[in-house]
C-alpha cells in the first residue's frame, strides 16, 4: 500500500483550486475531520460535523448501508457546503450525506482520496498520515 506524507498531503489542501465560494465546511466524522479543519484554517469558514458511518477502524463495513450516528444541529437550508471525507470508495456515505443536506443551496464534495468534485487524489488506497 502507497504511503502519502502529511507534508505532501497538506501542499495539496494549500494549493488546491477551490473556486467557488462556500458558507459552510461540513466534514463526515470521523475521517472527514482532520481534512475539513485544514480546509477550515485555509478557508476560514464555519465548520460543522456530521456524524455518518458505515466503516470500522480497519475500513471493512460495519454497517449495510451508512448510518446517520447522531441528529444534523446546525442549519442547511439555502447554504453552500463544502462536504468533506477522507476517502470515497463506494460513494454510499456521500450519497446519504447529500440526502441529509438536500435543502441547502449547493453541495459540492471535497475528498482527500477519490471521486469529488475536490480531490487531493484519485487512486489505489493509501493509508492516511494522520492515523495512528
Amino acid at each position: 500500500m502507497d504511503n502519502k506524507s502529511f507534508e505532501a498531503c497538506l501542499e495539496r489542501i494549500r494549493t488546491i483550486d477551490i473556486p467557488e465560494q462556500f458558507d459552510l465546511i461540513v466534514a463526515i466524522a470521523n475521517g472527514g475531520i482532520i481534512p475539513a479543519a485544514l480546509l477550515n484554517q485555509r478557508l476560514g469558514l464555519e465548520l460543522q460535523l456530521l456524524r455518518i458511518n458505515l466503516r470500522d477502524e480497519n475500513q471493512k463495513p460495519k454497517y449495510d448501508q451508512p448510518r446517520l450516528l447522531a441528529p444534523i444541529d446546525f442549519e442547511v437550508k439555502g447554504r453552500r457546503i463544502l462536504l468533506v471525507d477522507d476517502r470515497i470508495k463506494s460513494g454510499s456515505t456521500i450519497r446519504l450525506a447529500r440526502e441529509l443536506l438536500k435543502e441547502a443551496a449547493v453541495v459540492r464534495t471535497f475528498a482527500v482520496n477519490g471521486t469529488a468534485d475536490y480531490a487531493l487524489y484519485d487512486e489505489a488506497c493509501f493509508r492516511f498520515p494522520w492515523i495512528l
